[in-house]
Parts: C-alpha cells; structure tokens; sequence
C-alpha cells in the first residue's frame, strides 16, 4: 500500500517539535499582523495617490519573506498548518498498518488527539 507522507512521526518525535512549532506559530501569528498592519498602510498610500513609501513596500515585502521561511520549515519537516491562527497542527503518524494526523492546538499543553487523514478536528479521538 503507498503511503502519502515520507515523514511519519511517532508520539515522541512530534512531542520533541513542540518547542519549535509553537515558536514558529508564534511568530509567523506576529508577522501576519504586523503584515495587515503595513499593507493598509501601503493601501492608503495607493489610494491617495501620494508617492508609495519605499519603507512601507519593502518592511511588507520583508514580512511576507519571512512567513514564507517559516512555512518553509513546517514543509521541510512535513507538519501541517491547518489554521495558523488558532495554531492547529497535523503531524502525518501510523497507527497500525494506517497512516493518520497526530493532531495539536496551540491551546492544549500536549498533542492528545489524533484523526484519519481525510477527516479533521472535529472527528478527533483521543491517543
């Protein structure tokens, strides 16, 4: 049978990420705001048809830089932004012979949950 993800993380595996994935969330959360910030910004400016402000383009487009590195890293390592601002997270795991999410909320202390692949949150059962 083939399976879908190269990367499968075993319970402690994905427990060993939670430091950096919470980092990355936390950050990638921050950088999205300061983003929404500065392109009303650029928005306004636009639209008064005054001179674009240099700064403003290239702070955005240095946002934007870095929220593609750190989606870079949850590619890289195979682990799933299902909604970046509730810090939803799927990590690709066996369970027996079947592949399934390992599946975290930036709410809970602990990934307790899992789920098969073509169901989400709301069909999670507890590890």
């Amino acid at each position: 049978m083939a399976h879908r993800f190269k990367k499968h993380y075993t319970l402690a595996e994905a427990r060993s990420m939670m430091p950096r994935v919470r980092e990355w969330l936390d950050s990638m959360v921050q950088l999205r705001h300061e983003y929404a910030t500065i392109s009303k910004r650029v928005d306004n400016i636009m639209s008064a048809q005054s001179d674009v402000g240099g700064d403003s383009v290239n702070h955005s487009i240095k946002l934007l830089s870095k929220i593609q590195a750190i989606l870079c890293e949850f590619k890289t390592h195979q682990i799933f932004i299902k909604d970046a601002e509730r810090g939803l997270v799927d990590f690709p795991s066996r369970r027996g012979t079947r592949e399934v999410f390992l599946c975290w909320e930036k709410s809970e202390d602990d990934i307790a949950h899992w789920h098969e692949l073509d169901t989400g949150y709301d069909h999670r059962e507890p590890l």
